[in-house]
């Protein structure tokens, strides 16, 4: 090991002839591995966060084949890439928004990148390299199509697409509201006169039918109608799967199986039918549809795509095609629309009987006219699906998870990317025939093809890699790697998520299947086993020692965990390390007891080992909530929030007319109140949902004391179970909320529904606004309802107040894994900030400076990207080591060709993200200068590759001399050019650089 010690004085010149940032600082003081290995000592990821945020267009081969553009999400970057030579040769790196998701080429030289997380569009001009205008959007955009002289733009959070006039980008946007789910992957017609949007999670016409509720008083919506003698198994619950039976057959020992609820598809011709063909439409919209809490006529939408009249801003919608609707592409030679995604079989129940073919890879064509599909094709023609494993021969043939699709120029191929297979294949759009497959780096999630050259560009996220592919012959001829800061727990974990070829017998599925980008599917499944075994509560925590949810004290007992469940809704892996145990039921100890499933459920031929469950459970681990939609700027509670759809119950009348607005912070004093006691008079309803996240606490009531509760042999946490919710399943875990926002479109009040599914276990009350009605809850109005509703929306996990060891109705609940609002906003100066921005800025400071969030501002000054780290008391960091600018100078030099963009960022994020993206100390601007690369931790100045051989940020003939030294005795600093060798083409290399000044 060696240290090396810098004093370097800087002068940093911006626009407007301002002189700043003339601090010195004491002595840098770094140390490094032994010099001759190159590398940087340990390094940790400095504040990188994980959403897990997924791609929708993350690569655009711009006008003209000149550039080709590509997202960094893991960055908050674009990456350019030369195409004049005919490979790509990278070009540049932009900083953009928190998490890029998409990007899209406006012109040659204007392209739009949509940031999910900052809720942005960076406007970025690739000519200069400057972010020339940031735009706000509504929350989770997720990509944006041009088209008539405007800019869409699909917002995932709120259901709409936002309509910008390129005339005007200072107007306020129009809003087209859609009749969907989760809008995300665009396209455009090629005459300009529609929009197409697919909505990711548009369901698949399936619902629940209430079955399962204890009939106790707690929970009195939905009705039993499975148990009603009205359906057609005259009562029967459950019913059976096979005639009159079962499937697998129920043994003597497992009788009498709990009454559960079911749940039913809905046909072409608008009947409802199980997956034993029983008829189920009169309680669903027919004239007994009240028996299951239905009005007569009530109807699912199930629209998978809409067409948007560029002009009109009128609507049509495509439906009953998939319910997972991951990209959309358009045939340039016949027009037709392509979406490609994945279809559940959920209405089958039992996990025998899914094992492994559980899910549908297709594509679907649209006639853009009629919106009607004139096709819907499995990807995976070779599989029959009759079995859960097949032959290696034709394992390897599966795509999986496919996210992206485009088409050559004459329409005769379309090319999906499966981001689960790893692979490309070519698809013949008019017969579904499989015209190739090529194995690609993995993860790839964006496709660019460029006919002027015969190539076919591949962005792999997970691997961040872009592979160069021969349309010709379909092979890889080329790969470059660009730059990733993902920590290695995130790499080497993520497959065990997403790779359907490692992890199932059919190689089109994976866990990420159901659990899609480590979140849900909206959907409900019954995985139970008729034949399974009855399992006991051994080691869980029921009740958490208080009188009344404990065992012996409570009306409705705790019972062993049947084999039949019921329907369970998809949870979130978002958060979950450190939350076990796991399942609605908490009927799993940990992550490592869902091994089986790999061969159970997915059909795979052994389980992952003990090392693989471990790197499964720490990239698990990572995956964070994004900043909650419903909080204020600041991340404070609202006090008059707009409750869009959600609608009164009828408990206090007016049923299906809106809720009032709520307020958070009301909500928040009855949800914790011991006076009111909501829940039946007897707890506050923080007794069992514990804040910050809702979920149950990790604690057991000891006299009057709540005690820890020991964490298990593998790390397993205890979090609290319960037996009074209403349910015949009499264990239950105290579910967090979370993703309340996330769960809303089922409502029986209407008549027009976009989702199957709401809350409870099995999804089958409605609403929250529902479920904070039930008979259970001492609510006095419909205010109080939309105030607790309000809250609960806004249930992020951080900024709660904790519960304590010593307040029996308040005990304390597991921290939060989440993100403060804040994060990720944005602006872009190019003037003297106007009163509202500087309103805005100053927030963003005064959280700063009380370590809530970090703040980081670009800029480009003479064709050179300069970056802060905003370090306190109005003072920023520059990207030279000892450089310090004030913030008032930092905004003054904002200007049209030096625009200031500044964002939000997690704390402790911003020195990475700022200053220094390879996190090695040594600062951007400084390793710029000396011609290192400054978001590769190997390269440094003083290291290999580096002009700047002595490492003192000076380019002299010491550096020349330095290398002659290293040169002749062999040591790393020798291997300019870092082909391992050290010769004379090392020599040249290096007099190259250091004749050019590293310019």
């Amino acid at each position: 090991m060696f240290r090396k010690e810098v004093v370097y004085v800087a002068v940093l010149t911006v626009t407007a002839g301002l002189l700043v940032g003339l601090s010195e600082s004491a002595p840098r003081a770094i140390q490094f591995d032994d010099p001759g290995s190159g590398t940087i000592g340990d390094r940790d990821a400095s504040g990188f966060v994980n959403w897990e945020s997924p791609h929708t267009h993350p690569i655009e081969l711009l006008p003209g084949g000149a550039r080709l553009a590509a997202v960094n999400t893991a960055d908050a970057s674009l990456e350019l890439f030369d195409l004049s030579s005919g490979s790509p040769v990278h070009s540049g790196n932009i900083g953009v928004g928190v998490d890029p998701v998409s990007v899209r080429a406006r012109t040659a030289t204007e392209v739009w990148v949509v940031n999910l997380i900052s809720d942005s569009i960076s406007i970025v001009d690739v000519s200069t390299g400057r972010v020339t205008t940031t735009l706000k959007t509504n929350d989770e955009p997720r990509d944006v199509v041009f088209a008539n002289g405007k800019a869409f733009v699909s917002a995932g959070g709120t259901d709409k697409v936002q309509v910008f006039d390129l005339s005007n980008l200072s107007a306020t946007p129009g809003t087209v509201t859609l009749e969907g789910n989760g809008p995300r992957s665009m396209a455009a017609s090629s005459d300009g006169t529609k929009v197409f949007v697919a909505f990711f999670e548009s369901g698949n016409g399936t619902t629940i039918l209430g079955g399962g509720g204890s009939m106790d008083g707690t929970v009195a919506f939905p009705p039993n109608a499975v148990s009603d003698p009205a359906g057609p198994y005259a009562g029967q619950n459950p019913p059976p799967n096979l005639g009159g039976g079962f499937s697998p057959a129920i043994p003597s020992g497992n009788n009498p199986a709990p009454a559960v609820g079911l749940i039913v598809k809905r046909q072409p011709d608008g009947q409802w039918f199980d997956d034993n063909n029983g008829n189920w439409t009169s309680l669903v919209t027919g004239a007994n549809a009240s028996l299951s809490g239905r009005l007569p006529g009530w109807d699912l939408i199930d629209h998978d795509i809409a067409s948007i009249d560029t002009t009109s801003l009128a609507v049509t919608y495509a439906g009953e095609l998939m319910n997972i609707c991951m990209a959309l592409g358009v045939n340039p030679a016949t027009g037709d629309v392509a979406l490609v995604g994945t279809d559940a079989t959920n209405v089958v129940r039992f996990e025998p009987n899914v094992k492994g073919r559980f899910i549908r890879v297709n594509m679907a064509t649209v006639n853009p006219s009629t919106m009607v599909a004139s096709s819907i094709r499995d990807l995976n023609p070779h599989l029959d699906y009759l079995a859960s494993s097949v032959a290696q021969s034709e394992r390897d043939k599966s795509v999986g998870d496919p996210r992206a699709v485009a088409f050559n120029a004459a329409g005769t191929t379309a090319y999906v990317a499966g981001m689960g297979s790893n692979n490309v294949v070519g698809v013949n759009p008019a017969t579904g025939t499989i015209l190739s497959r090529t194995s690609v780096a993995e993860g790839p999630t964006g496709l660019a093809i460029d006919e002027a050259r015969g190539r076919l560009y591949v962005l792999s996220k997970f691997a961040a890699k872009l592979s160069v592919m021969d349309l010709s012959t379909g092979a890889v001829v080329e790969e470059q790697d660009y730059f990733d800061p993902t920590p290695p727990a995130i790499k080497v974990g993520r497959k065990h998520l997403y790779d359907t070829h490692k992890n199932s017998g059919l190689w089109q599925i994976s866990c990420a299947s159901c659990h899609v980008d480590g979140r849900m599917d909206r959907l409900a499944w019954d995985l139970g086993d008729p034949a399974g075994t009855i399992d006991p509560l051994t080691g869980n925590n029921l009740g958490q020692g208080l009188f009344g949810l404990e065992p012996n004290t409570t009306q409705t007992p705790f019972q062993p965990f049947h084999p039949m469940k019921g329907p369970m809704t998809t949870q979130t892996f978002q958060d979950i390390v450190g939350k076990e145990p796991f399942h609605w039921r908490g009927d799993r100890k940990g992550l490592e007891a869902f091994a089986p499933a790999f061969v159970g459920l997915q059909g795979d031929d052994t389980t992952l080992t003990l090392q693989e469950m471990q790197e499964f459970e720490d990239f698990v681990a990572t995956i964070t909530f994004p900043p909650n939609p419903f909080r204020n700027f600041d991340n404070s509670l609202q006090t008059n929030m707009v409750l869009t759809g959600h609608y009164k119950t009828g408990r206090f009348g007016g049923a299906g007319t809106p809720l009032p607005n709520g307020s958070a912070q009301r909500g928040l004093t009855l949800f914790r109140s011991a006076a009111r006691r909501l829940d039946n008079n007897a707890f506050a309803c923080v007794t069992c949902h514990t804040l910050p996240t809702g979920a149950g606490t990790d604690y057991t009531l000891v006299g009057n004391t709540y005690q820890p509760l020991a964490v298990g042999s593998q790390g397993e946490h205890h979090l609290a179970l319960v037996s009074v919710d209403g349910s015949t399943n009499k264990a239950i875990k105290v579910p967090q909320f979370r993703t309340a926002g996330k769960k809303t479109g089922f409502n029986t009040t209407l008549l027009r529904n976009t989702v199957g599914f709401g809350f409870l276990h099995d999804g089958s009350v409605d609403s929250l606004e529902r479920f904070t009605a039930e008979p259970v809850f001492t609510v006095a109005n419909d205010q109080e309802i939309a105030d607790i509703v309000a809250f609960v929306l806004s249930v992020a996990g951080s900024e709660l107040p904790a519960g304590s060891v010593g307040n029996i109705l308040e005990p304390p609940g597991p921290t939060s894994k989440d993100t403060h609002a804040t994060v990720g906003q944005q602006i872009t100066l190019a003037t003297t900030p106007t009163s509202p921005q500087t309103l805005t800025i100053n927030t963003m400071l005064a959280l700063a400076n009380a370590g809530k969030i970090g703040l980081i501002a670009k800029q480009l000054i003479g064709g050179v990207e300069h970056g802060y780290a905003y370090n306190g008391s109005s003072v920023w960091k520059t990207d030279h080591i000892g450089t310090t600018i004030t913030h008032a100078l930092l905004l003054a030099s904002a200007s049209a060709g030096a625009e200031l963009t500044i964002t939000g960022v997690p704390a402790g994020a911003q020195t990475r993200l700022g200053i220094d993206r390879d996190d090695d100390t040594w600062l951007d601007g400084d390793e710029k200068q000396v011609c290192a690369d400054h978001r590769d931790a190997t390269s440094f100045p003083g290291g290999p590759g580096c002009v700047d051989v002595d490492g003192d940020l000076t380019i002299d003939f010491f550096d020349y001399d330095a290398f002659v030294v290293a040169f002749e005795a062999g040591t790393a600093n020798g291997d300019f050019d870092g082909d391992a060798t050290i010769d004379f083409f090392d020599y040249d290399a290096f007099v190259t650089a250091f004749e050019a000044g590293c310019n």
